[in-house]
C-alpha cells in the first residue's frame, strides 16, 4: 500500500515537471527531475513520457543505492545522476535536468558561468562550471557532473544541458530560472564587451549567506 509520503513525493514531481514545460525549460519527453523520499528511494519522471500527460502515478519510485525500481515503468534515463547526487549530497532533494535553450547555449560553448548576478551567486554559488563532455547515461557523465556540482547548486553539462539542485523542489525549479536568466545575461553581455563579473569572496559570502539565513527566514514568513 502506498504511504503519504511516497504519493506526495510522486505529485511534487509531477507538479515540478509541469512546471518546467510551462516555464519553457523542457520540451516533449526531454529532461528529467527528482525527489529524495527518505535514506534510500527517490521519485523520478519516468523514460519517454511527455510532461503536460503526466500523472503522479506515472512517477517511479526506485531506491537510489540499488537502483531497484518499484513498480513496471522505466525511471529517466538520467536515474544514476540522480542517484549519485542523492549518495554525495545529503543536504539535497530535489534534482532536475533539462536542455533549457541558454543554459545550453553556454554549455555548447563548453564556458563557465561566472558569478554575473547577485540572485545567480546567492542561489547557484560563486560560479557555475561546465562539465567536461561524456556520452549521454555513461558512468563518466555521471562523475564529470557530480564533480562540477561540488559545493555549487547547478552545473552545465557540455555539448548536452543542465542540472540544478535544491533542498526543496521549489528550490531547485528556482535555481534552473535563475540559471537561464544568467545564462541569457551572460550571452548577450557577450556582445556588449564581455559580462563583469561579481568578485568571487563576495559571491561566496552572498552564497552563503542565502544559504543559512535568507532562505531560512524566508521559511519563517510563508
Amino acid at each position: 500500500m502506498e504511504t503519504d509520503i511516497v504519493k506526495k513525493a510522486r505529485q511534487q514531481v509531477c507538479d515540478a515537471g509541469r512546471t518546467l514545460l510551462e516555464r519553457g525549460l523542457v520540451e516533449g519527453t526531454w529532461g528529467n527531475c527528482s525527489l529524495r523520499i527518505d535514506d534510500t528511494r527517490m521519485a523520478i519522471t519516468p523514460s519517454g513520457r511527455r510532461y503536460e500527460n503526466l500523472e503522479p502515478e506515472d512517477i517511479v519510485v526506485m531506491n537510489y543505492h540499488t537502483l531497484a525500481v518499484e513498480g513496471s515503468l522505466r525511471p529517466s534515463s538520467e536515474k544514476k545522476l540522480h542517484a549519485q547526487i542523492y549518495k554525495t549530497r545529503r543536504e539535497i532533494h530535489a534534482v532536475i535536468h533539462t536542455h533549457q535553450p541558454n543554459a545550453s547555449t553556454v554549455a555548447a560553448a563548453r564556458r563557465d558561468l561566472p558569478p554575473i548576478l547577485d540572485d545567480q551567486a546567492q542561489i547557484l554559488g560563486p560560479n557555475v562550471r561546465c562539465a567536461d563532455y561524456a556520452l549521454p547515461n555513461t558512468k563518466k557523465i555521471v562523475k564529470t557532473t557530480v564533480k562540477a556540482l561540488k559545493g555549487r547548486y547547478a552545473a552545465l553539462m557540455a555539448n548536452h544541458g543542465a542540472v540544478t539542485l535544491g533542498r526543496t523542489m521549489e528550490e531547485a525549479i528556482v535555481a534552473a530560472l535563475v540559471l537561464e536568466k544568467a545564462c541569457k545575461a551572460f550571452i548577450e553581455a557577450e556582445f556588449l564587451g564581455g559580462a563583469k563579473k561579481i568578485s568571487g569572496i563576495e559571491a561566496w559570502v552572498m552564497h552563503k549567506v542565502y544559504l543559512f539565513l535568507y532562505s531560512k527566514k524566508k521559511e519563517k514568513n510563508k
